[in-house]
């Protein structure tokens, strides 16, 4: 690959001057609300949705350099990408604060911290979790197919399915379903996308258990995963669709049991 000449070093330099001291304004905010959380822990998880957003907004920041750079020299800059890859952790570490990280938690863990962010509208939410979903597809295509990463994200998603999973308040979901109340539209939305993660992120830890690791732990963790889609078609009163999905359990959890069965019989040989 030819080298990048020193003229275009310094073009691409000058052309991200401005994404830097974008980047540098929003940590200089994060430090900030941190020490305004200190100070006022009662409004601390309506800061934490702040602070997981802007972290995504430095993630779009450091993606428009990384993209630049493939413009301007003709190379990823991985260093950049990494740095958005920390970022999005930090996202999901503010959210996970407040609503958990637990797969398949029952609502009563987490109920309280919904409570503390009562006001946090459903469109809000909704918006929220789309936009973390759409940075997390925009790094892994910011990384190729043949990434080092590539099984890497298959946690990253499943604790986005999670986290969106549990930003929904099931205590009052079904009360909250008639289409003329405030918020329907978007609250269903967020309702079809959490399934719709949570059968995914299942998927995916079968296929990184099946075709990277086979290690036990990986299926397991997809069968969790089904656990909470099938809790979610309870909650709703959907028998059909959660019968569907304890089958599937069913068959993954017979074959984990298998695999385990045949890897210790090797083991005595």
């Amino acid at each position: 690959m030819k080298k990048p000449s020193d003229e275009a070093r310094h073009r691409y330099t000058e052309y991200i001057k401005d994404y830097k001291n974008n980047i540098e304004s929003i940590l200089e905010k994060e430090r900030k609300t941190k020490e305004q959380i200190a100070k006022t822990p009662a409004e601390a998880n309506y800061e934490k949705l702040t602070l997981a957003d802007d972290n995504l907004n430095i993630v779009a920041n450091y993606l428009l350099m990384s993209s630049l750079s493939m413009s301007f020299l003709g190379v990823k800059n991985e260093l950049y990408l990494s740095e958005a890859r920390k970022c999005i952790y930090k996202a999901l570490v503010y959210l996970e604060e407040i609503v958990s990280a637990v797969i398949d938690a029952p609502f009563s863990e987490y109920e309280a911290g919904l409570e503390t962010i009562s006001n946090f509208s459903d469109e809000e939410r909704y918006n929220l979790v789309r936009k973390l979903g759409f940075t997390i597809d925009s790094l892994e295509e910011g990384y190729g197919e043949n990434s080092k990463w590539k099984w890497s994200f298959v946690e990253l998603e499943g604790r986005f399915a999670a986290v969106t999973k549990n930003l929904l308040n099931l205590k009052t979901f079904v009360g909250s379903m008639d289409p003329r109340s405030e918020g329907y539209s978007a609250r269903m939305s967020h309702l079809s996308l959490a399934k719709e993660l949570l059968q995914q992120a299942a998927d995916r830890y079968r296929e990184k258990y099946e075709l990277s690791t086979l290690r036990i732990d990986d299926i397991k963790v997809g069968i969790l995963f089904l656990t909470a889609v099938r809790r979610l078609h309870i909650v709703l009163g959907e028998g059909d669709h959660a019968d569907v999905v304890k089958k599937k359990a069913e068959i993954w959890r017979t074959k984990m049991e298998n695999d385990l069965k045949k890897s210790e019989e090797s083991a005595k040989r």
